[in-house]
């Protein structure tokens, strides 16, 4: 009985665990890609907007992946604007980054978290048990990314209606100072930036669940069709 109950409990975890490990794997991807920054900062124009090249753009972007990988307290980035260099964020703005830098590895930690719990049950499923397990094993992934899939559909019409009522909720739970309203260059850089860069977190975690999703349709039926 306690087994029954045990397993039953494992696998609704493991369904509800998926998106968890899909949404985290998906913004930490985000916040270390390289691409991503250079697409936001060509599209909103700001190499105009922000007076600084090309070439410095792309050191910001580096910088910035680096910063939230590192153990550095604040962010420290120098630029060169018409052949003089400075240091890009006020104290302010460097406040406000160290606590996106605190949800970013918050981010991280889910990501281990659920990637620990998604492994270990996959891997007693596919091990341990055989069979019948191992198929009920690929279900829970068809439901998992089902549930995935559902939320990012309820998720993308959300922010389709209203972003930026989205936005400053986010901002107002998550921080508890409003130096994220600091005017310097991260409103420059990062004004237009996060709209364009959740919509393609989002795609890329769409993109993972219907994977999932495919892959493990297939295998079902396919052993189907051998069992037959």
């Amino acid at each position: 009985m306690i087994l029954k109950v045990a397993g039953i409990a494992g696998r609704w975890i493991f369904i509800l665990y998926l998106p968890v490990l899909l949404l985290s794997a998906s913004i930490a991807w985000g916040f270390n890609s390289l691409w991503i920054y250079q697409y936001g900062f060509q599209k909103n124009n700001v190499s105009q907007t922000s007076g600084l090249p090309s070439e410095e753009l792309e050191k910001v972007a580096k910088g910035m992946i680096s910063y939230f990988n590192s153990g550095g307290e604040y962010v420290q980035i120098t630029v060169t604007k018409d052949g003089v260099p400075f240091e890009l964020f006020a104290f302010e703005e460097q406040i406000h980054l160290k606590d996106v830098k605190h949800l970013v590895w918050l981010d991280y930690r889910i990501l281990i978290i659920s990637f620990i719990f998604v492994l270990s049950y996959s891997v007693i499923s596919i091990v341990w048990h055989r069979g019948v397990y191992r198929r009920q094993w690929v279900r829970n992934i068809i439901w998992g990314s089902s549930l995935s899939l559902g939320l990012i559909l309820v998720a993308g019409i959300a922010v389709l209606i209203d972003f930026n009522w989205l936005w400053l909720q986010f901002h107002l739970l998550s921080f508890s100072n409003d130096f994220w309203f600091a005017e310097g260059y991260m409103i420059r850089l990062f004004g237009g930036f996060w709209y364009d860069a959740i919509l393609i977190v989002v795609a890329f975690m769409a993109g993972l669940a219907i994977l999932q999703f495919i892959t493990s349709l297939t295998y079902l039926r396919l052993s189907r069709s051998l069992c037959e």
